[in-house]
């Protein structure tokens, strides 16, 4: 006889007090379901269940072995209902918390083409630079930006971009291009106000020593679309990633603020809860997305 029916037999009387119930939950008849749990415990050699006219209990024994066939018998059907999902089109709410500059800039113009391809998804995407709690706060995955947080979340490298110290050409003429680290302690800086350790610009110095540059800067913004354009104007100098001012810079708008800085570059990850296996939903967006930025780089934007 089949072990794991054996196993589900012996289980579900247990689970029912008695064979009766048993064969009604299993729907076969009361003498298979005696049948399959003389022949478990012929094969195991011990008896399971204690039998009157009254009642079935498990042995200590039986106790002890019904708590492991349990477990089998729920990841046997763990495994069922994995083949079954992986099957079916994706579908559902899918709700995402990403990264503000990334999400207005890059996965907004794209989104219209993950749903065409996924047409039984809704997304319901949240714009923050917070790092949510996804479990908590009901998120299915998070995009984020930069050096994960140390935490049991799953984690898929998308691609990866630069950040640089930009400014726009007027800005250089008027006020001078700063020629090394310290020299921007003179400069009008723009800064991000989202930023945890405050106005502190992390630098990487030629030597590979890691500096920080502490200024109240001329624009604190939450927003570096709006950083860039304060560049483009003249304002300050910003530190951006390199998709958001990859196309100015291109375009001449904007040029590197001290060009032989070793390159910072920050990843951009997918990040979903921990789990045997990844819903459907889940799965095909960060597939999509992965697809979608395979041809982007840190300076490729």
């Amino acid at each position: 006889m089949d072990r794991l029916t054996e196993m589900e037999a012996f289980a579900t009387v247990v689970d029912q007090g008695g064979f009766t119930d048993a064969a009604k939950k299993m729907g076969i008849s009361k003498s298979a379901v005696s049948k399959h749990v003389s022949a478990l415990e012929a094969r195991l050699g011990a008896r399971l269940l204690n039998r009157t006219t009254r009642r079935v209990s498990p042995t200590e024994i039986g106790l002890a072995y019904y708590d492991r066939a349990r477990r089998v018998l729920n990841d046997a059907g763990e495994a069922d209902a994995l083949v079954t999902a992986m099957q079916v089109a994706p579908s559902g709410l899918l709700r995402i918390s990403v990264a503000t500059d990334f999400g207005v800039n890059l996965l907004s113009p794209v989104l219209g083409d993950f749903l065409q391809e996924y047409p039984e998804i809704t997304v319901n995407m949240v714009l923050t630079n917070r790092y949510v709690e996804l479990i908590s706060e009901g998120f299915d995955m998070a995009i984020r930006v930069g050096e994960l947080e140390d935490s049991t979340l799953r984690a898929r490298k998308l691609t990866e971009s630069s950040r640089r110290m930009i400014a726009a050409p007027s800005y250089f003429q008027k006020y001078g291009r700063p020629l090394k680290i310290d020299d921007l302690n003179e400069h009008k800086l723009l800064h991000y106000s989202s930023q945890s350790n405050g106005n502190v610009w992390k630098i990487t110095a030629p030597s590979g020593e890691r500096r920080q540059v502490r200024s109240a800067g001329w624009l604190t913004v939450n927003d570096g679309q709006s950083l860039l354009h304060a560049c483009i104007a003249g304002l300050g100098i910003a530190y951006l990633p390199s998709f958001l001012y990859a196309d100015a810079m291109k375009q001449g708008l904007v040029e590197e603020a001290i060009p032989d800085l070793p390159m910072e570059t920050l990843g951009i990850y997918a990040v979903y809860p921990p789990g045997r296996f990844t819903q459907p939903k889940v799965r095909a967006f960060i597939d999509f997305l992965a697809q979608t930025f395979a041809d982007k780089g840190p300076d490729n934007w």
